[in-house]
């Protein structure tokens, strides 16, 4: 004889599984959140200078042609681990030279090129901007990007 479900079952059954459903989400979530704040990230490390590194970031729109972890666009170089690309992860003011040198040199005004903007940078500004990239790599973004030599 086969059995047939009554409303009360089914009913059970949605809330049941919802209820399970609800608490894997929540349980992911709190892990999600244990691990940014406890592994991923080094809030110790966020200055001021980090901070308004970040704000240039923002003010200039970076993210419309630059990445950080896969966020942005695609039409300029991935940055997160830029300074380990570069060699100069572990010294500030070769980051800073390095970042101003080469901003500094890049063309301008050459029809059909992608061309990175100068923004008119102080010594100040491309100093927070190389600590806020600086940071930026030190995220532990499980190996994201691949960090290719060449």
């Amino acid at each position: 004889m086969r059995e047939v479900m009554t409303k009360s079952m089914a009913r059970n059954i949605f809330y049941g599984g919802s209820l399970f459903f609800i608490l894997i989400f929540l349980a992911l979530s709190a892990h999600s959140h244990k691990y940014i704040r406890t592994t991923s990230t080094d809030a110790a490390a966020l200055t001021d200078s980090v901070a308004a590194g970040k704000h240039l970031w923002e003010k200039h729109a970076c993210i419309n042609c630059h990445t950080i972890l896969g966020e942005g666009a695609y039409f300029a170089p991935e940055l997160a681990n830029v300074m380990t690309r570069w060699g100069v992860a572990d010294d500030p003011e070769a980051a800073f030279d390095s970042l101003k040198g080469w901003m500094e040199s890049m063309p301008t005004g050459i029809e059909g090129r992608r061309q990175m903007p100068n923004f008119n940078l102080s010594d100040e500004e491309y100093r927070e901007l190389a600590d806020f990239l600086l940071w930026v790599n030190t995220i532990r973004a499980q190996d994201w990007p691949p960090n290719d030599a060449g």
